[in-house]
């Protein structure tokens, strides 16, 4: 089954070791974006997926498609052109400090496309899976407006269609996000929706913005899972990555997955934390991963925090983990010993 991820890929540049942006004066670059990672995911999981963007035909964009490439992923779809790459600039935390992003992706390539660029009888062919995020109708109302018509195409001709919620606050408000994710939410199947998504992307209250104390909120999140699946009927399986938090370094996770009136919960996994990005991708990858596959929901959400929480130990936004290594991390602490 051919499973197609559509948004913004992007040149990433983090500053060496822990230095801030404001003192730093070299940048290791890399490439990432958040429907990227999940297609070079599921293409290192052995699954057909391809991706779906618009790149400069410069060697920026050259290097980002290569690097798709380079993994199993599916570049055919993919869209060239326009004036540059999105950049964003990651500043890694340490202890009560933060992590933080930058953004420079104003006038990308992907955010000045018209909807009518994008052929979707031609793009969607034997695509079984639709999967996109929350960023990509916050990149432009251009965007909006084609995803609106894929989905249309994808509710048209029976294809599976995958939403991780993913609010960025540094790219649109909620009153904005409610109103288009309003529009596109009736035609979702598989939801992802993680802390601030539940009320900002969709005006439910199921998170107090307390990530410190994620977990003990886990009746509140069942709740907000229970009310997307009554306001939008069609999305039949909802999925929520739980957290604390304690700093930069140190956080406990475990998720829930909500399918057929049932829940499904994971055990809690205590996580020395490299690099925190990019794990709710890992996450919808391991989702997905167990769906197509057909596997039993416990085993689909325990594949699925065990992928995230792996991301979490790797530098960068892919998560170059193989089945073996997320299976092993689902019996806790069988990978913490010497492979050899």
């Amino acid at each position: 089954m051919k499973i197609l991820t559509f948004g913004e890929m992007m040149l990433r540049l983090k500053p060496l070791a822990f230095e801030r942006i404001l003192q730093t004066n070299t940048f290791e670059a890399a490439y990432g974006g958040a429907e990227a990672n999940v297609a070079v995911s599921l293409a290192l999981l052995g699954h057909d997926a391809a991706y779906l963007s618009k790149f400069p035909e410069n060697p920026l964009g050259d290097a980002a498609v290569g690097t798709l490439r380079k993994f199993g992923v599916d570049t055919s779809r993919t869209l060239r052109g326009g004036p540059r790459l999105g950049m964003y600039f990651f500043e890694k935390g340490n202890g009560v400090r933060g992590t933080g992003v930058v953004y420079d992706r104003a006038g990308s390539s992907i955010a000045t496309a018209t909807s009518d660029e994008f052929d979707w009888s031609t793009l969607l062919k034997d695509v079984g899976v639709f999967y996109f995020s929350g960023i990509t109708p916050a990149i432009s109302k251009e965007l909006e407006i084609a995803l609106k018509s894929a989905l249309d195409y994808c509710k048209a001709n029976n294809i599976t269609v995958v939403c991780d919620l993913n609010y960025r606050g540094k790219m649109w408000k909620p009153a904005q996000a409610q109103v288009v994710m309003h529009e596109l939410m009736p035609f979702v199947d598989v939801c992802v929706a993680n802390d601030e998504d539940f009320e900002a992307m969709l005006g439910i209250k199921a998170f107090d913005g307390d990530l410190s104390n994620g977990i003990c909120q886990i009746e509140d999140f069942r709740e907000g899972m229970k009310e997307i699946t009554k306001r939008y009927p069609n999305c039949k399986t909802v999925a929520s990555v739980l957290r604390d938090i304690n700093s930069v370094e140190q956080s406990d996770w475990m998720a829930i997955l909500y399918q057929n009136d049932q829940f499904y919960d994971t055990p809690i996994h205590n996580v020395n934390v490299m690099e925190g990005v990019a794990a709710g991708d890992a996450f919808g990858a391991g989702l997905l991963h167990g769906l197509v596959n057909k596997l039993e929901p416990q085993e689909t959400i325990e594949f699925a925090i065990a992928a995230s929480v792996l991301k979490l130990s790797i530098s960068g936004d892919l998560n170059l983990v193989t089945e073996p290594e997320i299976r092993s991390a689902m019996q806790k602490g069988a990978n913490a010993r010497l492979s050899r």
